[in-house]
């Protein structure tokens, strides 16, 4: 056969089964690739925290639809959230001194806007680094302008993006919030619960809000949570007080206050950034 006669070969060069199946987007966002998805989001978060010497955080959650400067408790809770940041980031240890020293006790947020805005802004007003764990909705949520860039995160699963703020945690503190604050708050107290997640300390902003809006001891009086199931939280109602009682919880200023067992301890002479 002459060279003029042989077939060209751009049908199987175009074909989708020639691509690199790394670089097929088509293949990877198939049925079959949901679990290599899965973990993906699981390593490319965990390898930029680890990065940034991350070793724990403080998580908190609270309403986007707070805003700073608003009248009333909405503004209230905008400014202690931000205040807490700032509290939380130069007091706690994310503010590490020497290089490759771990940072502990980092805020930590879903990203968006408002109570998570503010606690983003308050690390960022010390010069401090804080997480954003975005996530993808059917009306896109944009990050936040203050969590630290490399350390912004989009997640398609909910599931991994709640094991991202579980892993780390070394603290919960819920602002007033909605449907979205309170599922990511009862994950974390069921997981308390069932001894699933370390001993870490639970407060809740305003308690006058919390316990209008659940009825926490309705659920002892009618047997579905034990007394002592209550005392897996706590309240307080400034950004000092929240503070506070964390401390007098356990958690340990400058350094990695509930270690997980089943996490290996980070190693400072790999940590860079």
């Amino acid at each position: 056969m002459s060279e003029s006669d042989r077939p060209v070969n751009a049908a199987q060069l175009g074909s989708p089964s020639y691509r690199l199946a790394a670089l097929d987007q088509e293949f990877l966002l198939g049925d079959s690739m949901r679990g290599v998805r899965f973990l993906m989001e699981y390593a490319k978060a965990e390898d930029a925290l680890r990065a940034w010497g991350v070793r724990s955080t403080i998580v908190v959650f609270g309403g986007a639809r707070v805003r700073e400067g608003q009248a009333g408790k909405h503004g209230y809770w905008y400014e202690q959230a931000r205040q807490f940041g700032r509290i939380a980031s130069e007091r706690g240890g994310a503010l590490r001194g020497a290089v490759g020293q771990p940072r502990d006790n980092v805020i930590a947020t879903g990203g968006g806007p408002g109570v998570m805005e503010a606690a983003n802004r308050g690390a960022a007003d010390v010069g401090a680094p804080s997480v954003g764990f975005n996530i993808t909705l059917p009306h896109e949520q944009e990050p936040n302008a203050w969590s630290t860039p490399e350390l912004t995160f989009q997640f398609h699963y909910f599931a991994m993006r709640k094991m991202h703020f579980a892993m780390r945690a070394n603290a919960l503190v819920v602002f007033p919030g909605g449907f979205g604050t309170f599922d990511e708050l009862f994950e974390i107290l069921t997981l308390r619960q069932t001894g699933k997640e370390r001993a870490i300390p639970i407060v809740l902003v305003d308690k006058a809000y919390w316990t209008s809006v659940v009825g926490f001891e309705a659920l002892v009086e009618h047997g579905m949570v034990a007394p002592a199931d209550l005392e897996l939280i706590s309240f307080a109602e400034d950004a000092e007080g929240v503070w506070a009682e964390l401390l007098a919880r356990g958690l340990r200023p400058g350094g990695e206050s509930m270690p997980d067992p089943h996490q290996p301890p980070l190693q400072s002479e790999t940590v860079t950034g």
